[in-house]
């Protein structure tokens, strides 16, 4: 059997198969749930678990502005059941689109792939038995899976089955637990506990680091540290001796740090301790793709892998697991293989991201300590949420926005939130950045709503010296 073209993996894959190959064969192959990782088991439904413990949190903490109020136990398979009727329904209806009779020149092949010679591919499908065809192109966007961590004691068999968990599988649990321990300082680790926590579970945060989000701006990182050890149990500089289970409704695990070698009792043990690609799956070298040094699928600045007509996209070739970004990649891949002879570059100058937790944090380009590390002259302004009208509503006391900018041209070179709706407060900054807006411009070329929470960034690139140039 041989196809025109072949996408592996249906999230931001699948958009690359627009009306444009209509007239061609094509194949998607999925191995697992239809929508990929965000849909299923990532942005989508962490976030709507995120939204309802928000106000959770808030409600808990409303003393300070004068205001008592507590929350009822919280209904978590009502809780799940939402969301996930809403997601289990959108990945359904998605697989059968591509089924439909709407593209009868697409075959929908659900299994896992690997190559086995060049441009040779065979699919161990999922109803059993198997099938192999060639293609001309192929796109790779199969996307990545949790790290699993060696940690004594722990039988990879378990995970997602009971009590030992990673972020694919804690969120259809059957009950909220009431005691956690969630292993890891990125922002999959940093959002799961807020969640637990604001929930009324009691939580216990296990990093190997002195901070939490150490890849974020040292501000930040440092003030959502020290936010955090106000919150719950955060075990700084801790590393994971082993685990032992005891019993179906529980976990020890055994941890040394600071204080020698202690023991926490759990319900749960959530291992979030970052992604890989699933690069590995594919048996890449027997078609000749190559990967770098942390598993990712080596692309140009096309998308297109050392083999031709091969391209790859998401978190199996970017270093950015970001929806956003793969959507981006996406649409550069779907035009590229339409326009082989005006191909358009991808963009990641300014790739801003998230972190979904209490407070919010948002960042684009660079810290300060990358500038410093590149040489890069830079110039900082920073004003608080809480020097704000909207910041004062809230009673907000730790939010910042911080923005770096080059001293001669006033050009943005980075800018860091920590703060109520940081994710969304940070756009005008991202704007600025990607279309070569000058700080003060930005600050007084236009209006900024009072009072809201946008004012903070205006503060910010007020606060910024004038440019030299």
């Amino acid at each position: 059997m041989h196809f025109d073209l072949v996408v592996v993996g249906s999230g931001s894959g699948n958009t690359v198969l627009g009306r444009e190959f209509r007239d061609q064969r094509v194949a998607l192959v999925e191995f697992g749930a239809f929508g990929g990782t965000c849909l299923n088991v990532g942005c989508i439904p962490t976030k709507s678990f995120v939204y309802p413990a928000d106000l959770a949190d808030a409600i808990v903490r409303a003393g300070r502005l004068g205001l008592t109020a507590t929350v009822a136990p919280v209904d978590w398979p009502v809780l799940r059941d939402r969301i996930f009727a809403r997601t289990d329904e959108i990945s359904s209806h998605g697989l059968q689109f591509r089924q439909g009779e709407k593209w009868p020149n697409l075959d929908m092949i659900l299994g896992t792939a690997r190559f086995t010679g060049f441009k040779k591919m065979v699919v161990d499908l999922n109803a059993g038995g198997r099938t192999e065809f060639t293609a001309d192109r192929f796109v790779l966007a199969a996307g990545g899976r949790p790290v699993i961590p060696d940690i004594p004691g722990l039988d990879e068999d378990v995970v997602g089955d009971g009590v030992v968990h990673t972020s694919d599988t804690i969120m259809r649990i059957g009950e909220r637990p009431d005691r956690i321990v969630v292993v890891g300082g990125g922002y999959i680790a940093a959002e799961f506990a807020h969640v637990f926590d604001s929930f009324g579970t009691r939580v216990t945060q296990v990093v190997r680091g002195s901070r939490l989000l150490r890849h974020h701006d040292d501000d930040v990182a440092s003030t959502f540290t020290g936010h955090v050890l106000g919150r719950y149990d955060l075990r700084r500089d801790t590393e994971i001796c082993g685990v032992k289970p005891l019993g179906p409704d529980g976990i020890r695990v055994f941890l040394e740090g600071p204080y020698g070698e202690t023991t926490v009792d759990a319900d749960m043990l959530l291992l979030a301790t970052g992604r890989r690609p699933n690069s590995d799956l594919l048996d890449l070298p027997a078609t000749g793709v190559t990967v770098d040094s942390k598993h990712l699928v080596v692309v140009d600045e096309y998308q297109e892998t050392v083999v031709p007509g091969i391209y790859a996209l998401g978190d199996l070739s970017s270093p950015y697991a970001l929806k956003h970004v793969a959507n981006h990649e996406a649409r550069v891949v779907r035009h590229n293989l339409t326009h082989s002879e005006d191909r358009i570059t991808v963009d990641h100058r300014f790739v801003p991201a998230a972190v979904f937790t209490e407070p919010q944090i948002a960042s684009v380009g660079l810290t300060e300590q990358q500038a410093r590390e590149r040489g890069v002259e830079y110039v900082v302004g920073r004003r608080d949420y809480g020097g704000t009208a909207a910041g004062w509503a809230r009673e907000d006391t730790i939010g910042f926005a911080k923005v770096l900018a080059d001293p001669r041209t006033g050009l943005l070179l980075g800018a860091h939130l920590i703060g109520p709706e940081a994710a969304t407060v940070i756009q005008p900054l991202v704007q600025a950045m990607s279309f070569g807006q000058r700080a003060h411009d930005v600050a007084r070329g236009q209006y900024w709503i009072h009072p809201a929470l946008s004012e903070v960034v205006e503060n910010a690139l007020l606060a910024l010296p004038k440019p030299t140039g």
